[in-house]
């Protein structure tokens, strides 16, 4: 234990320093461009963070974003599984490029899709609907949000089969077998086998994936910058905005720590369904 100690002090300074200094400063007006705006706020920040119209619009549109790509990810990741645990030709290579999006940096992966995907002049889909002699389409001007969630949810598609892709291969095949032999089809197997099966696999995506897009950052940051207005503004970005564009660190503290509050409360409630899962 006292060999530990140090390690464990240090963990502890890493995480808790920064979350009191946020706490602090959320409650004192700081400005980096005003110093003579100082002094004790009380809860003056959470207050006009609270009554800010575009606080509420990130935090619907932190909802949106991640409840969409959840969507995607976990039916996506679902039938993919289910798929490539059937043999075919070239099972291997299909396994590879679909789990390869995964290993893109956000940054990446948003320019690409920005510039290469996207491009209402140059780029791939543009070209497609000229070749049918349809107009191209905007997609990051008229669709926003939903083009955000289209991003990140083929950079997640990729872990969702990985944890899928596993848990339908532990499945019994003389359970399966069995299951074909009484006259169960295709369908039913999957809806009565296959998905209780994947019900605790299908929460550990959840949990790890909603952990992680609840602070999605550089796919906004890149491709549409927040806007156009607020319409990809989730929390993530709120904050940003408010520290190091407005330059109000106080006001960016402030969310900073309703963010803290807010994916704590959503972490227990997953652990819990998910620890309730497992207990089945």
């Amino acid at each position: 234990m006292p060999l530990i100690a140090p390690s464990v002090l240090l963990l502890l300074a890493w995480s808790i320093i920064p979350l009191l200094m946020t706490l602090y400063f959320s409650f004192r007006h700081y400005n980096l461009v005003d110093p003579t705006l100082t002094g004790w706020a009380g809860i003056d920040n959470y207050k006009y963070l609270l009554t800010d119209p575009d606080f509420w619009t990130a935090l619907l549109n932190t909802f949106y974003l991640v409840g969409g790509v959840l969507v995607i990810s976990v039916c996506g990741g679902t039938l993919l599984a289910v798929l490539y645990d059937q043999e075919f030709a070239g099972r291997g290579v299909a396994r590879l490029f679909v789990i390869a999006p995964f290993f893109v940096m956000p940054t990446v992966a948003a320019l690409v899709w920005k510039n290469l995907m996207l491009h209402p002049i140059y780029g791939v889909l543009a070209a497609v609907f000229r070749t049918f002699g349809l107009a191209p389409i905007d997609f990051l001007s008229r669709f926003p949000l939903a083009t955000i969630i289209g991003i990140v949810s083929w950079e997640w598609l990729p872990f969702a089969v990985l944890i899928l892709l596993t848990a339908v291969q532990s499945l019994d095949h003389e359970q399966r077998e069995a299951a074909r032999m009484d006259g169960a089809g295709p369908i039913a197997s999957f809806f009565y086998i296959t998905l209780p099966h994947l019900r605790r696999a299908i929460g550990v995506v959840v949990m790890i994936e909603t952990i992680f897009l609840l602070t999605i950052f550089a796919e906004i940051f890149v491709t549409t910058a927040g806007g156009p207005g607020v319409a990809t503004t989730n929390l993530a970005f709120l904050i940003y905005a408010r520290a190091l564009l407005d330059f109000d660190v106080g006001g960016a503290s402030a969310g900073g720590v309703i963010a803290i509050i807010l994916a704590n409360i959503v972490a227990i409630f997953l652990v819990r369904s998910i620890a309730r899962n497992l207990e089945v």
